[in-house]
């Protein structure tokens, strides 16, 4: 049985991750593939546009054979901890061969190389980070100014100076190199495996242009678009009922009937056609997620929490802290507040990041221990194929953590630390729950009461 792992977020699933799950069975010869994905909120600091539940029925439509849940405290963590914790999780299931990334460099040889000489951390390495930290360098700048001033030193082996700017510069191959240097820091047998990311880039907003938001080169030359820009296509959208009724004027202009039509164009073209009815009923819904639908709570959070609690919660400094104290009456949303933070030193998604830490009162000390103990302590499991029971099986067999499949088992299954891990899990779940029910008008559904995903081999 050969295992491919993956590590993602799905927000929201496009033509771009089918092609990647494609490529990474192919590449390795897996027979399965295992997704490791964010669940309620993401690593940019933001709550996940779609419910997760719905997000792991799309990645099982479209080849994973199982979805699995990576701990909110870590699915909002910076680069590194996100990539340590997903690797972890892969590496203690006993079953899996390959990690597979998707990369602008799209070489392995390249991370190896630089995970290599990142994993020696010299004395002089340390001393040139500090050093263009001081100088107001972000962190990817100023370690890549940090590895490139390694080349020459006894034992140490670098990138070529312009590889090493290509690492740093664009952000999946940020990822990939912090997946290399997990794997190679834990001295896992999985194997790093990276796919050339295809079509549009990372940030870019603009899904509805075709020079701008997509390109040919995925497979059969369906056109990739980038989740960020099918994020902010879908932002602008007018509302479903004032979008039905323009249609349904247009229909009745031209003499036909029928119901309102409410897929965008530029969705049709950037998922895969399989997922378009699952997205019609989500669109009806009006149940997407966007960071100012959870402006209300973050102001209480704000406002109620503890004198000195910001500085107490993880990954939140003393500087960060003392501007948010002086922001708990702002007045603005999520975003303005982040907008209104940065500085050239703290980028948006660090501070995007804090106020998910404030949101979900995740404490310093809890990610610390959890770095101690091996980052995940159990295995959460959002969904499968119905073909998948074989995988199923090797993993209760061989993992060294356990298989959480029923949210009602945790307190049972799991020790004291995954027990605090996943009751976070489940408060983020809940507070997404209702600020999709306050905007849809459905009831909310506890995080208790959900069943995983099985999708039939018919599906």
């Amino acid at each position: 049985m050969k295992v491919t792992g993956i590590i993602a977020e799905y927000n929201p699933f496009h033509n771009g991750h089918a092609y990647h799950i494609q490529q990474a069975r192919q590449l390795t010869g897996a027979d399965y593939i295992i997704a490791v994905m964010s669940g309620s909120f993401v690593q940019r600091g933001a709550p996940a546009l779609l419910d997760k539940y719905d997000r792991a029925r799309m990645a099982l439509f479209c080849g994973a054979d199982l979805v699995l849940e990576l701990p909110v405290c870590f699915a909002t963590g910076s680069a590194g901890d996100f990539a340590a914790a997903g690797a972890a999780l892969l590496d203690r299931l006993g079953v899996v061969d390959s990690l597979c990334f998707g990369s602008e460099a799209g070489s392995v040889g390249l991370f190896q190389k630089a995970a290599a000489a990142l994993a020696q951390e010299p004395a002089a390495f340390s001393a040139r980070l500090q050093e263009g930290l001081r100088s107001g360098l972000s962190f990817p700048a100023a370690r890549s100014r940090a590895l490139s001033a390694l080349s020459g030193l006894p034992g140490v082996t670098v990138p070529e100076a312009e590889d090493t700017e290509r690492l740093f510069s664009a952000p999946n191959n940020l990822l990939g190199l912090e997946y290399t240097l997990a794997l190679l820091r834990r001295k896992s047998a999985i194997r790093p495996v990276t796919i050339r990311r295809e079509g549009a880039g990372y940030h870019d907003t603009a899904p509805q242009s075709d020079e701008a938001g997509r390109c040919d080169a995925g497979p059969e030359n369906i056109p990739l678009f980038s989740a960020k820009g099918i994020r902010e296509g879908l932002r602008r959208r007018l509302p479903v009922a004032d979008r039905q009724a323009d249609r349904q004027a247009d229909r009745q202009a031209d003499g036909q009937t029928g119901a309102g039509e409410i897929l965008p164009d530029f969705l049709r073209d950037a998922v895969p056609a399989s997922l378009l009815p699952l997205w019609e009923g989500l669109l009806l819904q009006d149940g997407l997620l966007f960071p100012e639908d959870l402006n209300r709570e973050l102001r209480y959070r704000l406002l109620t929490a503890a004198p000195g609690e910001f500085a107490r919660c993880a990954d939140i400094s003393r500087e960060l802290a003392d501007k948010l104290e002086a922001c708990r009456l702002f007045p603005g949303g999520w975003e303005e507040l982040c907008a209104r933070l940065k500085t050239k030193e703290i980028t948006y998604s660090r501070i995007s990041r804090a106020l998910c830490r404030i949101l979900l009162s995740v404490p310093a000390e809890l990610l610390l221990q959890a770095r101690r103990e091996d980052y995940v302590p159990y295995a959460r499991l959002l969904g499968f194929r119905s073909s998948a029971a074989p995988l199923l099986s090797a993993l209760k067999k061989n993992a060294s953590v356990p298989l959480l499949s029923k949210p009602a088992n945790a307190r049972r299954l799991l020790s004291p630390l995954g027990l605090s891990l996943f009751e976070k899990d489940v408060l983020a779940a809940n507070l997404c729950s209702l600020a999709r029910s306050a905007k849809s008008g459905q009831p909310p559904v506890h995080e208790f009461s959900r069943e995983i995903i099985v999708v039939r081999d018919n599906a």
